[in-house]
């Protein structure tokens, strides 16, 4: 479900909406970078064309975050020995 929720960025309020499971990825990254949900939405929001707006900006980031990770775990899987097999 998408939902539309209010931040204060830079001293001023300002929305954005975006669906559940990409809120909870957001709160997730900003916890593993040490940062408050704030903080890494400032930074995402500091980041962004000009001409995009800040709920596909956030969308965004989610998925490239996710690439990353994945291209990263598949890296690591694929530096495994192989086992010989007889």
């Amino acid at each position: 479900m998408i939902r539309k929720r209010s931040i204060t960025l830079h001293g001023h309020r300002t929305s954005f909406s975006v669906e559940d499971a990409f809120l909870d990825e957001l709160k997730t990254i900003a916890s593993k970078r040490g940062l408050s949900f704030a903080a890494l939405i400032a930074e995402i929001d500091e980041s962004r064309p000009l001409a995009s707006n800040l709920s596909s900006a956030l969308r965004l980031f989610v998925l490239r975050e996710l690439k990353q990770a994945a291209v990263s775990t598949e890296d690591k899987v694929s530096d495994r020995p192989t086992e010989a097999k007889f």
